[in-house]
């Protein structure tokens, strides 16, 4: 049985419109699958979400080899030619990711990024898929 959710992309609407340079806003569950988007296409988000869960494993591949680390990725940036990437844990089984371009304010968009989570993370999280079934 799969379990359908609300429409999300609502909440992103406000980090993406406070910030100026920002491009997309994707939220996708840890196995890469979108969960919400604002800003763009359904593809773009669909392939940004599934490079995401590349980098967040990479991500956690690296956080091992700190002593003291649980493993877990908080976040990752990215600065590119034209712009940043933005990665971010947003709740259980979560996260939230961010184009921008290289005109944006790279402080002010983390601090949306964790503002967001703080305020609605529990919104933003993904159950474990069982025996191949959906979220």
């Amino acid at each position: 049985m799969i379990q359908h959710r609300p429409n999300m992309d609502w909440m992103l609407k406000d980090l993406a419109e406070s910030v100026p340079q920002t491009r997309h806003v994707v939220v996708l569950s840890s196995d890469g699958l979108r969960m919400a988007q604002y800003g763009t296409d359904t593809d773009t988000a669909d392939r940004l979400a599934a490079a995401c869960a590349g980098l967040q494993s990479l991500a956690g591949a690296v956080a091992a080899e700190f002593p003291h680390s649980d493993g877990r990725m908080r976040m990752v940036v990215i600065e590119l030619d034209g712009g940043f990437f933005y990665l971010m844990a947003a709740g259980a089984g979560a996260y939230l990711a961010v184009l921008a371009d290289e005109g944006v304010d790279a402080g002010l968009i983390g601090q949306r990024m964790r503002d967001l989570v703080a305020r609605i993370g529990e919104h933003l999280s993904s159950p474990p898929r069982h025996d191949g079934q959906g979220a």
